[in-house]
């Protein structure tokens, strides 16, 4: 079962649906709906227009639903006017979509957990994570976002800000590597960088292209993660780190620094670097005190402490770490880290196996595991600190 190819026929299905007057929370219901027919029937009985094959399915459960639901009678006449079988046209919606359901009546947070789920193909776990909150908030979030959107017609484009943040959460959830997004979050976000003449666009497909380029390197042959410090930078991708810095550096001409940019110029520096030794980490630190400027986000602080520990020290990094809430995400790995560079190994690998056990993938589980063994071992043996 190819799902790649399921994930790829999805917004231009949707959009179908759309154009023929289905409103979004009944076209996502019947599309989601030929998704589960196809997984069932396509295995036996492949077809010869996968993309065909799903618009039809859809359509009849939109018209099962709508002659079902007698309290909204007025879509029965609607039910009467089926188009004529036959070939869609074959052209490429997933950017309008993105757009469509970054709908004026929805709260940003809304619209892009919404589109996360219904045309990103991310599933409600992995958008919870991605917001930090419980999963059973954000499913509580997208059926009220479906609810708001019931019966309105998807004629009002959303703003560009919207669109931006969903490209950069499904970039992340494809860069992580649970699902593999990240090529198609790079293609849309240039699409929109050819339409749109905004410097936060430039600043975002800049990130892409800057994190994309490492990411060969990110694992070893065994699927386990390699730090950043311990990454072979030989198999960075020069040519993407070049556009990414030729796209950056054009943006910033402009002055109008926005989130993006502060974080692909982090980025970059970490990508011109030959070596780890050589990270300037002090201009780092000063490119998160314009994300902590522009965001307030605990994340980005709890970041610019470990920056902090590089450039100034472990110690500075730890007292900047203890001005945040240590229920953040990844707190205990970076306090672990640091602890680790202070000379304090006994608590840095208690930290790290408090990090494992909060991990929220199994190949961050196992690295940060590792790293607490290695420590435990070491301390045993009597070798090191």
């Amino acid at each position: 079962m190819d799902e790649a190819l399921l994930r790829r026929l999805t917004p231009s299905v949707l959009t179908v649906l759309f154009r023929r007057g289905a409103d979004f929370a009944a076209a996502e219901d019947a599309v989601q709906e030929a998704l589960v027919e196809a997984v069932r029937v396509w295995p036996d009985d492949p077809p010869r227009d996968p993309r065909g094959w799903l618009i039809t399915v859809a359509w009849r459960r939109f018209l099962d639903a709508t002659r079902a639901d007698t309290a909204r009678r007025r879509r029965e006449d609607l039910a009467d006017r089926e188009p004529v079988a036959g070939p869609a046209p074959s052209t490429d919606d997933t950017l309008q979509l993105y757009f469509l359901c970054a709908h004026p009546s929805l709260t940003p947070s809304s619209a892009v957990a919404l589109t996360l789920r219904a045309v990103g193909g991310l599933t409600t776990r992995q958008i919870a994570r991605a917001y930090l909150v419980p999963e059973a908030t954000m499913a509580q979030r997208i059926s009220r976002a479906k609810r708001t959107v019931s019966g309105v017609r998807f004629d009002r484009p959303g703003d560009v800000a919207t669109v931006l943040r969903v490209l950069y959460l499904v970039f992340n959830e494809g860069y992580s590597g649970d699902v593999d997004l990240a090529a198609e979050a790079i293609r849309l976000t240039r699409r929109l960088a050819d339409a749109v003449d905004h410097p936060e666009v430039a600043g975002l497909l800049a990130l892409m292209l800057l994190h994309h380029a490492r990411r060969a390197s990110r694992t070893a042959p065994d699927g386990s993660l390699v730090p950043l410090a311990e990454q072979d930078r030989g198999r960075w991708d020069t040519a993407s780190i070049a556009e990414g810095i030729d796209i950056l550096q054009a943006a910033l001409a402009r002055d109008r620094l926005g989130e993006f940019q502060a974080q692909a110029a982090i980025a970059a520096l970490h990508a011109d670097a030959p070596t780890a030794a050589e990270t300037d980490w002090v201009q780092i630190v000063e490119w998160y005190d314009e994300l902590v400027r522009l965001t307030d986000s605990p994340v980005v602080r709890l970041n610019r402490a470990v920056a902090v520990g590089e450039a100034d020290g472990p110690r500075a990094g730890l007292a900047a770490l203890a001005e945040l809430d240590d229920t953040l995400p990844r707190h205990a790995a970076a306090a672990a880290y640091l602890h680790e560079r202070a000379g304090y190994p006994r608590t840095a690998a208690r930290l790290y196996a408090e990090a494992a056990h909060q991990a929220s993938s199994l190949a961050e589980r196992d690295h940060l595991t590792r790293q607490a063994a290695r420590l435990n071992a070491r301390r045993r043996t009597g070798a090191g600190p």
